[in-house]
Protein backbone atom coordinates (compact mmCIF):
# COMPACT_ATOMS: atom_id res chain seq x y z
CA UNK A 1 0.00 0.00 0.00
CA UNK A 2 2.91 2.00 0.91
CA UNK A 3 4.63 2.15 -2.78
CA UNK A 4 1.00 2.97 -4.32
CA UNK A 5 0.54 5.65 -1.97
CA UNK A 6 3.55 7.60 -2.77
CA UNK A 7 3.55 6.87 -6.38
CA UNK A 8 -0.31 8.84 -6.44
CA UNK A 9 0.98 11.57 -4.11
CA UNK A 10 3.92 11.80 -7.04
CA UNK A 11 1.96 12.31 -10.16
CA UNK A 12 -0.71 14.58 -8.38
CA UNK A 13 2.84 16.79 -7.42
CA UNK A 14 4.09 16.12 -11.32
CA UNK A 15 0.24 17.47 -12.42
CA UNK A 16 0.40 20.22 -10.48
CA UNK A 17 3.81 21.15 -11.43
CA UNK A 18 2.42 20.22 -15.19
CA UNK A 19 -0.68 22.80 -14.42
CA UNK A 20 1.93 25.63 -13.71
CA UNK A 21 4.27 25.04 -16.03
CA UNK A 22 2.29 24.90 -19.35
CA UNK A 23 -0.77 27.05 -18.18
CA UNK A 24 -3.35 26.22 -21.17
CA UNK A 25 -6.02 28.55 -22.22
CA UNK A 26 -9.90 26.95 -21.21
CA UNK A 27 -10.91 25.40 -23.82
CA UNK A 28 -13.66 22.74 -24.28
CA UNK A 29 -12.74 18.95 -25.49
CA UNK A 30 -14.52 19.43 -28.43
CA UNK A 31 -11.89 21.74 -29.02
CA UNK A 32 -9.36 19.46 -28.01
CA UNK A 33 -10.16 16.81 -30.04
CA UNK A 34 -10.02 19.38 -33.08
CA UNK A 35 -6.80 20.21 -32.16
CA UNK A 36 -5.78 16.02 -32.40
CA UNK A 37 -7.43 16.07 -35.68
CA UNK A 38 -5.22 18.66 -36.99
CA UNK A 39 -2.17 17.18 -35.68
CA UNK A 40 -2.89 14.04 -37.39
CA UNK A 41 -4.29 15.93 -40.71
CA UNK A 42 -0.28 17.57 -40.38
CA UNK A 43 1.28 14.27 -39.80
CA UNK A 44 -1.08 12.53 -43.36
CA UNK A 45 -3.09 10.35 -40.94
CA UNK A 46 -6.21 10.81 -42.24
CA UNK A 47 -8.17 7.31 -41.03
CA UNK A 48 -7.34 7.81 -37.11
CA UNK A 49 -9.36 10.50 -35.25
CA UNK A 50 -8.34 12.25 -32.32
CA UNK A 51 -9.84 9.46 -29.70
CA UNK A 52 -8.02 6.96 -31.64
CA UNK A 53 -4.60 8.61 -30.79
CA UNK A 54 -5.64 9.00 -26.98
CA UNK A 55 -6.56 5.04 -26.96
CA UNK A 56 -3.49 4.40 -28.75
CA UNK A 57 -1.57 5.76 -25.85
CA UNK A 58 -3.78 4.14 -23.31
CA UNK A 59 -2.47 0.87 -24.81
CA UNK A 60 0.97 1.89 -25.08
CA UNK A 61 1.23 2.83 -21.60
CA UNK A 62 -0.86 -0.15 -20.29
CA UNK A 63 1.54 -2.36 -22.46
CA UNK A 64 4.59 -1.01 -20.87
CA UNK A 65 3.76 -1.06 -17.55
CA UNK A 66 2.55 -4.91 -17.88
CA UNK A 67 6.19 -5.60 -20.06
CA UNK A 68 8.02 -3.76 -17.08
CA UNK A 69 6.37 -5.31 -14.50
CA UNK A 70 7.36 -8.73 -15.74
CA UNK A 71 10.94 -7.87 -16.18
CA UNK A 72 11.83 -5.91 -13.18
CA UNK A 73 9.11 -6.95 -10.49
CA UNK A 74 8.78 -3.47 -9.52
CA UNK A 75 5.67 -1.29 -9.51
CA UNK A 76 7.24 1.92 -9.37
CA UNK A 77 9.66 1.57 -12.32
CA UNK A 78 7.34 -0.34 -14.32
CA UNK A 79 4.78 2.64 -13.61
CA UNK A 80 7.41 5.35 -15.14
CA UNK A 81 8.12 3.32 -18.18
CA UNK A 82 4.53 3.42 -18.80
CA UNK A 83 4.17 6.87 -18.59
CA UNK A 84 6.90 7.18 -21.39
CA UNK A 85 5.12 4.08 -23.24
CA UNK A 86 1.81 6.50 -23.10
CA UNK A 87 4.11 9.23 -24.80
CA UNK A 88 5.55 7.07 -27.86
CA UNK A 89 2.27 7.58 -29.98
CA UNK A 90 1.98 10.77 -29.07
CA UNK A 91 5.57 11.72 -29.65
CA UNK A 92 5.59 9.57 -33.03
CA UNK A 93 2.76 11.67 -34.88
CA UNK A 94 4.52 14.95 -33.82
CA UNK A 95 7.61 13.24 -35.44
CA UNK A 96 5.67 12.00 -38.59
CA UNK A 97 3.91 15.60 -38.55
CA UNK A 98 7.41 17.28 -38.18
CA UNK A 99 8.89 15.33 -41.10
CA UNK A 100 5.97 15.63 -43.31
CA UNK A 101 5.95 19.58 -43.08
CA UNK A 102 10.15 19.84 -43.84
CA UNK A 103 9.21 18.17 -46.78
CA UNK A 104 6.50 20.01 -48.20
CA UNK A 105 8.27 22.74 -47.58
CA UNK A 106 10.92 22.32 -50.38
CA UNK A 107 8.26 21.17 -52.73
CA UNK A 108 6.08 23.85 -52.30
CA UNK A 109 8.63 26.46 -54.80
CA UNK A 110 8.13 23.53 -57.52
CA UNK A 111 4.32 23.22 -56.68
CA UNK A 112 4.25 27.48 -57.55
CA UNK A 113 6.48 27.20 -60.59
CA UNK A 114 3.85 24.24 -62.44
CA UNK A 115 1.33 26.79 -61.05
CA UNK A 116 2.57 29.47 -62.62
CA UNK A 117 3.68 27.72 -66.09
CA UNK A 118 0.43 26.71 -66.47
CA UNK A 119 -1.25 30.04 -65.97
CA UNK A 120 1.17 31.64 -68.47
CA UNK A 121 -0.10 28.79 -70.90
CA UNK A 122 -3.78 29.92 -70.57
CA UNK A 123 -5.53 27.48 -68.29
CA UNK A 124 -8.13 28.40 -65.74
CA UNK A 125 -6.87 28.72 -62.11
CA UNK A 126 -9.15 25.20 -61.27
CA UNK A 127 -7.49 23.36 -64.10
CA UNK A 128 -3.95 24.77 -63.44
CA UNK A 129 -4.78 22.97 -59.63
CA UNK A 130 -6.10 19.79 -61.51
CA UNK A 131 -2.70 19.73 -63.62
CA UNK A 132 -0.66 18.76 -60.54
CA UNK A 133 -2.40 15.42 -60.25
CA UNK A 134 -0.51 14.75 -62.95
CA UNK A 135 2.50 17.08 -63.22
CA UNK A 136 3.15 18.19 -59.87
CA UNK A 137 5.63 16.77 -57.26
CA UNK A 138 4.84 12.86 -56.45
CA UNK A 139 4.30 13.36 -53.35
CA UNK A 140 1.23 15.82 -53.50
CA UNK A 141 -0.47 14.08 -56.54
CA UNK A 142 -2.64 12.09 -54.62
CA UNK A 143 -3.92 15.55 -52.64
CA UNK A 144 -4.73 17.35 -56.16
CA UNK A 145 -6.32 14.60 -58.38
CA UNK A 146 -8.86 14.68 -54.74
CA UNK A 147 -8.81 18.12 -55.38
CA UNK A 148 -9.81 17.74 -59.22
CA UNK A 149 -12.40 15.14 -58.40
CA UNK A 150 -14.02 17.31 -55.64
CA UNK A 151 -14.04 19.95 -58.48
CA UNK A 152 -15.91 17.31 -61.26
CA UNK A 153 -18.04 16.25 -59.05
CA UNK A 154 -19.53 19.77 -57.62
CA UNK A 155 -18.25 22.15 -59.95
CA UNK A 156 -17.92 24.72 -56.61
CA UNK A 157 -14.68 25.89 -56.78
CA UNK A 158 -14.35 27.50 -53.34
CA UNK A 159 -15.56 24.01 -51.50
CA UNK A 160 -13.15 21.80 -53.49
CA UNK A 161 -10.19 24.49 -52.51
CA UNK A 162 -11.58 24.07 -48.94
CA UNK A 163 -10.98 20.28 -48.89
CA UNK A 164 -7.71 20.68 -50.56
CA UNK A 165 -6.49 23.53 -47.39
CA UNK A 166 -7.89 20.35 -44.60
CA UNK A 167 -6.35 17.88 -46.41
CA UNK A 168 -2.70 19.53 -46.79
CA UNK A 169 -3.07 20.84 -43.14
CA UNK A 170 -0.20 23.16 -43.90
CA UNK A 171 0.74 26.85 -43.05
CA UNK A 172 2.74 27.26 -46.43
CA UNK A 173 -0.29 25.77 -48.29
CA UNK A 174 -2.96 28.06 -46.22
CA UNK A 175 -0.99 31.37 -47.84
CA UNK A 176 -0.78 30.27 -51.49
CA UNK A 177 -4.14 28.73 -51.02
CA UNK A 178 -5.85 32.16 -49.75
CA UNK A 179 -3.30 34.23 -52.29
CA UNK A 180 -5.06 32.15 -55.29
CA UNK A 181 -8.45 32.09 -53.94
CA UNK A 182 -8.23 36.31 -53.57
CA UNK A 183 -6.55 36.54 -57.32
CA UNK A 184 -9.69 34.85 -58.55
CA UNK A 185 -12.08 36.60 -56.58
CA UNK A 186 -11.31 40.02 -56.87
CA UNK A 187 -8.94 39.15 -60.60
CA UNK A 188 -5.73 41.12 -61.35
CA UNK A 189 -3.38 40.57 -63.98
CA UNK A 190 -0.49 40.38 -61.71
CA UNK A 191 -0.43 36.01 -60.73
CA UNK A 192 2.50 35.02 -62.49
CA UNK A 193 4.51 37.80 -60.80
CA UNK A 194 3.06 37.51 -57.43
CA UNK A 195 3.80 33.40 -57.91
CA UNK A 196 7.15 34.02 -59.45
CA UNK A 197 7.93 35.90 -56.40
CA UNK A 198 6.63 33.42 -54.02
CA UNK A 199 8.37 31.08 -55.96
CA UNK A 200 11.96 32.78 -54.54
CA UNK A 201 10.89 33.43 -51.11
CA UNK A 202 9.57 29.71 -50.60
CA UNK A 203 13.69 28.84 -51.85
CA UNK A 204 15.26 31.39 -49.90
CA UNK A 205 13.43 30.37 -46.75
CA UNK A 206 13.55 26.65 -46.73
CA UNK A 207 17.54 26.63 -47.72
CA UNK A 208 18.32 29.01 -44.53
CA UNK A 209 16.04 26.83 -41.90
CA UNK A 210 17.84 23.52 -43.73
CA UNK A 211 20.83 24.99 -42.76
CA UNK A 212 19.73 25.79 -39.42
CA UNK A 213 18.18 22.38 -38.51
CA UNK A 214 21.45 20.50 -39.52
CA UNK A 215 23.40 22.66 -37.35
CA UNK A 216 20.85 22.27 -33.75
CA UNK A 217 20.59 18.29 -34.95
CA UNK A 218 23.99 17.40 -33.03
CA UNK A 219 22.91 19.78 -29.88
CA UNK A 220 19.17 18.34 -29.64
CA UNK A 221 20.63 14.43 -30.06
CA UNK A 222 22.81 15.16 -27.25
CA UNK A 223 20.83 16.36 -24.88
CA UNK A 224 17.86 13.71 -25.89
CA UNK A 225 20.71 10.87 -24.84
CA UNK A 226 21.74 13.21 -21.71
CA UNK A 227 17.85 12.42 -21.21
CA UNK A 228 17.63 9.26 -21.52
CA UNK A 229 20.67 7.56 -20.41
CA UNK A 230 19.94 7.29 -16.92
CA UNK A 231 16.83 5.42 -17.71
CA UNK A 232 18.96 3.04 -19.61
CA UNK A 233 21.05 2.79 -17.02
CA UNK A 234 17.79 1.66 -14.99
CA UNK A 235 16.93 -0.93 -17.23
CA UNK A 236 20.08 -2.77 -17.62
CA UNK A 237 20.01 -2.77 -14.07
CA UNK A 238 16.79 -5.31 -14.05
CA UNK A 239 18.82 -7.99 -14.64
CA UNK A 240 19.85 -7.63 -10.91
CA UNK A 241 16.79 -8.32 -8.72
CA UNK A 242 17.83 -7.21 -5.63
CA UNK A 243 18.96 -3.60 -7.16
CA UNK A 244 14.74 -3.24 -8.29
CA UNK A 245 13.74 -4.36 -4.73
CA UNK A 246 15.41 -1.26 -3.38
CA UNK A 247 12.70 0.86 -5.83
CA UNK A 248 10.09 -0.30 -3.97
CA UNK A 249 11.12 1.44 -0.56
CA UNK A 250 9.95 5.12 -0.07
CA UNK A 251 13.00 5.97 -0.38
CA UNK A 252 13.15 4.51 -3.90
CA UNK A 253 9.92 5.74 -4.72
CA UNK A 254 10.95 9.25 -4.03
CA UNK A 255 14.54 9.14 -6.08
CA UNK A 256 12.39 7.51 -8.83
CA UNK A 257 9.52 10.52 -8.87
CA UNK A 258 12.75 12.93 -8.75
CA UNK A 259 14.22 11.32 -11.70
CA UNK A 260 11.00 11.28 -13.19
CA UNK A 261 10.58 15.32 -12.73
CA UNK A 262 14.22 15.87 -13.50
CA UNK A 263 13.86 14.31 -16.70
CA UNK A 264 10.75 15.98 -17.67
CA UNK A 265 11.68 19.18 -17.07
CA UNK A 266 15.49 18.79 -18.79
CA UNK A 267 14.13 17.11 -21.54
CA UNK A 268 11.02 20.71 -21.64
CA UNK A 269 13.66 23.26 -21.12
CA UNK A 270 15.60 21.75 -23.95
CA UNK A 271 12.93 21.35 -26.68
CA UNK A 272 12.18 25.33 -26.03
CA UNK A 273 15.44 26.55 -26.06
CA UNK A 274 16.50 24.31 -28.91
CA UNK A 275 13.34 24.38 -31.25
CA UNK A 276 12.90 26.84 -34.25
CA UNK A 277 9.84 28.73 -34.15
CA UNK A 278 7.06 27.05 -36.33
CA UNK A 279 4.94 28.35 -38.95
CA UNK A 280 1.51 28.54 -37.43
CA UNK A 281 -1.85 28.30 -39.32
CA UNK A 282 -3.24 31.32 -38.79
CA UNK A 283 -5.47 31.15 -42.40
CA UNK A 284 -7.36 27.70 -41.21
Amino acid sequence: MAPLLGIVGGLGVFLIWWSAWVQPPAETKAAKARRLDLLLMSAGIEKVTGGGLLLTCAGFGVFALLLFFILTGSPPVAMCFALFGSWIPFATVRWRARKRRAALRLLWPDVVDHLRSAIRAGLALPEALIQLGRKGPEELRPLFLDFGADYRSGGHFEAALNRLKQRLADPVADRIIEALRMTREVGGSDLGRMLGTLSEFLRDSARTRSELEARQSWTINAARLAVAAPWIVLVVMASRPEAMLAYNSGVGIMVLLGGLLVSVFCYSVMLRVGALPEDERVLR
